[in-house]
């Protein structure tokens, strides 16, 4: 099991990163809230990672937080649901935001996440009510020292928003659409302002 992973910041993009660990580089997914948190390419970055070893492939899953990692582990285990959808759910809203869907039984908004169909919304509802209180104490109290947590998530950083919101699986029409509402609300943000205000817009 690799646990966690730290070196250099050779690449990222929202969905993948690139880090080189004494000369070894891993190919790691990640979230797009884990993705806000990175440092700058060429810094050292730490990510807690999840190790999958499927048939046809060997797959690290990286995350920011230990939070969101707890949170990713819980979510593989809802029938239905495997690593990639999981790092969906966690790339369209928060921790803290899923939690808030599955307290107040909010299938329809899980629904807008790409990948997240009628049933699967519903199955996580049901399934997660009641075993998210250990998660969610933990994660209130990462919250009191860091309050600025993403919620959900200039004409290149609108190109480099809408390209990330088409890898996180938004259709074209709707990353064009959802990063031009964002632009009027941030018109100097920065890539990341963009595809945060997006996301927002979109669920």
């Amino acid at each position: 099991m690799i646990a966690r992973i730290s070196g250099n910041l050779i690449h990222k993009q929202p969905a993948q990163v690139v880090v080189d660990v004494q000369g070894v580089a891993y190919e790691i997914e990640i979230s797009f809230n884990s993705y806000c948190q990175l440092p700058e390419e060429g810094e050292v970055a730490i990510l807690h990672t999840h190790f999958v070893v499927r048939e046809d492939a060997q797959l690290l899953f990286g995350f920011s937080q230990l939070e969101e990692r707890s949170l990713f582990r819980i979510l593989i285990k809802v029938n239905g649901v495997g690593p990639k959808l999981a790092l969906a759910i966690l790339s369209g809203m928060d921790a803290h935001a899923f939690c808030d869907c599955v307290n107040h039984q909010d299938a329809a908004t899980l629904v807008k996440i790409p990948g997240v169909g009628k049933k699967t919304a519903e199955r996580l509802v049901l399934e997660l009510s009641d075993k998210l209180s250990s998660f969610q104490s933990k994660d209130n109290a990462a919250d009191q020292v860091n309050t600025s947590r993403p919620t959900l998530f200039a004409a290149s950083a609108a190109s480099e928003a809408e390209s990330a919101l088409l890898a996180l699986g938004y259709k074209p029409i709707q990353a064009t659409k959802a990063v031009s509402a964002a632009i009027k609300s941030a018109p100097n943000g920065s890539c990341e302002d963009l595809i945060r205000l997006s996301l927002k817009g979109m669920i």
